[in-house]
């Protein structure tokens, strides 16, 4: 299983970014695939996530408004479309996956993880 994670740069606050996840050896159905986030001296976050069964997607309340994640169940690829980014968003983000639909807020349930991609919003 692999997935991994672009579309990461510098970024000033207010602007936006997509970052991707392309995974493969799976299909999306029956998995969850999760953006997890961790900046400088803090721990992971979860900070979205979506059920590839039935489209769920979950974000957490520092997020909440400004991001987006969809899916593209034919390109096996899960995206994060980020917007009005804030430099407490600068950290590495990563994708992550598990072969659950239901969406998690625990980082430590997903079993498959990508490499990351760092974010950094600063200007």
């Amino acid at each position: 299983v692999q997935l991994q994670a672009s579309g990461g740069g510098l970024v000033q606050p207010g602007g936006s970014l997509r970052v991707s996840c392309v995974f493969s050896t799976f299909t999306l159905d029956h998995h969850s695939i999760a953006w997890v986030r961790q900046a400088p001296g803090k721990e992971r976050e979860v900070v979205s996530c979506i059920s590839g069964t039935n489209g769920y997607t979950y974000y957490a309340d520092s997020v909440k408004g400004r991001f987006t994640i969809s899916r593209d169940n034919a390109e096996n690829t899960v995206y994060l479309q980020m917007n009005s980014l804030k430099p407490e968003d600068t950290a590495v983000y990563y994708c992550a996956g598990r072969a659950l639909s239901v969406c998690n807020r625990d980082h430590h349930v997903y079993d498959y993880w990508g490499q990351g991609t760092q974010v950094t919003v600063s200007s």
